[in-house]
């Protein structure tokens, strides 16, 4: 059976990755296919009811700069909202938000039901359709054949999914669903690698079970400051999330039994997150701590429901109740889901080019957990990235690809394909040469105008953007200009003991400035000296990236550059002499003998490249 309608994509999976992915291409104008195996499953959150982080929340607000849609979705789901790392500097400062489980997922279904160009079916992928080294559209497990001008996967960890709970295993997408199981063989026979990972959830208990009074309350800000650029205010009756720890007596039940860890056992074979590690990892690589933290968190307002969080394993039942019970304040705890491990394929990045494009197959974009990532935010902004990069093809221009010195999410795709990673690759704010400029509260200076020419920002909030950033750069010039008997205001600022409201309460200036700005402003002034620097280092960033490598370079030709440089160089094909600097084993020696190279055969590659 042959589906009448050709899109210009199809997006495979309707997770963060696929929704950021189809909500962009359908607001821009496109027809779009959106099959995920489950109508009831968008943009499940299927593991941690949170939004944001560390590093991860300043991702979160590029992708609003840039127009997606998980800040807003998280400012209307939100039932507790955190700006963690404040007693530290404002290049860590990171939004955090609680969100409803259930309210986030109905929220960013409706928000992809009420777009007209998206059509969303319930379907699973079982091959990709391939001619002349393009892809052209996918066979459904029901045998239908729908083509398109591109796709997009964005199959999270449901590619052979293989859930874990002590010696038992079975087949699962995640906890209660099926595993998409064809669409691994079409990838491999078009030459498309892939490896196994694995990754795993806590145990969901009984919120009346537990026994509050032995924990430590983790209120919310107050007042609550929102996600998007958009949201002018938020209105929220907030939950409180609860503070407990791991003993002695849970560490020693884990010891005793790491015999029937899949994980310890050997039944586990893919490589698992080493920044959000189980319990059993925790209890064996920290055995100095006495203690690990556990955080109580409510899934949602209109559930009994409460997320162990700092609990994954992959320990059998009767483990897992004796491990939690003897926690304070979980001694009579009732179990509403096990814990679980799940193994599932994914495809290593450095097979793509920096637009998520497959290097063997055109037309075809990886996206999400598929690229060997973690995390919601992680999957969200590949999505939309890929999305804007599939829009551009489709209107025959060139790559859209933000670099390193622009954003989180410059970072995240370049560590990816120029790296790669071992593990399930979880964005810190130390993997950014640069957050002193990637703050979270400038992602809209960064990235508004491009959402703007993608057509993803409205002219409206465009416009209030614009003033918002006159006003800021009018307040900078009125600090700096304005005098007392000491100097300006912005020295007087730049005192570590002094901020902002200290002058307005010393009566020494006056504003009109919302909260966010004054953040903004005081940031800026402060930090003056070092943002400087960071926008000198960004300048030489820029000139060696700019310094393009040939597409058709014979790197075996180099004489006396390494064999492992060549292999590497040869296999990623980097587009720059930067990206080439930051593939591991590409020593400086190599690097001076590629410039060279490049150098003395510049007139030989402008000539092929015309031709």
């Amino acid at each position: 059976m042959t589906n009448s309608r050709k899109y210009d994509s199809i997006i495979v999976g309707a997770g963060h990755a696929g929704v950021e992915a189809s909500l962009a291409l359908a607001r821009a104008g496109y027809e779009i296919l959106l099959l995920t195996m489950s109508l009831d499953s968008i943009a499940k959150m299927s593991c941690n009811p949170a939004i944001g982080g560390l590093a991860k929340g300043h991702m979160v607000r590029e992708i609003d700069a840039l127009g997606g849609e998980m800040g807003r979705a998280a400012d209307a789901t939100g039932i507790q909202f955190r700006m963690l790392n404040r007693s530290k500097g404002p290049a860590v400062w990171a939004p955090r938000a609680q969100a409803d489980k259930k309210q986030y997922s109905l929220y960013m279904r409706r928000a992809v039901e009420r777009e007209p160009n998206i059509d969303l079916k319930q379907g699973e992928a079982a091959e990709i359709l391939i001619k002349n080294g393009a892809c052209y559209g996918i066979v459904t497990k029901d045998q239908e054949v729908i083509f398109s001008q591109t796709v997009i996967l964005t199959t999270g960890t449901f590619l052979q999914g293989l859930i874990h709970i002590g010696d038992v295993n079975f087949p699962g997408g995640r906890g209660g669903e099926q595993p998409a199981v064809g669409l691994s063989a079409s990838l491999r026979n078009h030459g498309i690698e892939l490896i196994r990972f694995k990754t795993g959830t806590p145990p969901r208990l009984q919120a009346a079970s537990i026994d509050w009074d032995k924990t430590e309350e983790q209120k919310g800000d107050d007042p609550p400051l929102p996600f998007s650029f958009r949201t002018e205010k938020l209105f929220v009756d907030q939950l409180s999330c609860y503070l407990t720890y791991t003993n002695e007596k849970t560490h020693d039940w884990i010891r005793k039994n790491l015999h029937r860890s899949p994980l310890y056992a050997g039944k586990i074979t893919g490589a698992g997150p080493r920044y959000c590690p189980s319990i059993e990892d925790k209890v064996v690589k920290f055995s100095d701590k006495a203690r690990h933290q556990i955080y109580l968190e409510p899934e949602g307002r209109d559930t009994d429901e409460i997320y162990v969080n700092g609990l994954s394993t992959s320990l059998p039942e009767d483990v897992q109740y004796e491990v939690v019970h003897s926690i304070l304040g979980l001694e009579n705890a009732k179990f509403i889901r096990l814990a679980y491990a799940i193994e599932y394929d994914c495809a290593p990045p450095t097979q793509l080019k920096h637009s998520l494009e497959t290097k063997k197959i055109e037309n075809l974009f990886l996206a999400g957990q598929i690229n060997c990532t973690s995390g919601y935010e992680e999957a969200a902004s590949q999505g939309l990235m890929a999305g804007l990069n599939v829009i551009q093809k489709l209107r025959r221009r060139p790559a859209f690809v933000l670099d390193r010195s622009e954003a989180y999410i410059g970072v995240l795709i370049d560590d990816l394909v120029t790296r790669g990673t071992q593990e399930p690759y979880r964005m810190f704010t130390s993997r950014a040469e640069f957050r002193l400029l990637l703050r979270q509260d400038n992602a809209d200076e960064r990235l508004t105008k491009y959402g703007f020419e993608f057509g993803l920002i409205e002219s409206e909030h465009f416009e209030k953007f614009r003033e918002k950033s006159k006003r800021i750069k009018e307040e900078i010039v009125r600090l700096k200009s304005t005098r007392f008997e000491n100097g300006t205001l912005d020295r007087f600022l730049k005192r570590p003991e002094i901020s902002y409201q200290d002058l307005i309460q010393r009566e020494m200036h006056s504003t009109s400035l919302s909260n966010e700005d004054i953040v903004h402003v005081e940031n800026e002034i402060k930090y003056d000296g070092y943002i400087s620097r960071q926008l000198a280092e960004v300048k030489r960033f820029k000139k060696v990236e700019q310094k393009q490598i040939p597409n058709h370079i014979d790197y075996s030709n180099i004489a006396g550059m390494s064999r492992e440089a060549k292999e590497k160089l040869s296999k990623l094909k980097p587009f720059s002499l930067g990206q080439a600097a930051r593939i591991p084993g590409i020593s400086p020696c190599d690097l001076s003998l590629l410039a060279v190279f490049m150098e003395k055969n510049a007139r030989s590659y402008v000539s092929r490249e015309t031709q």
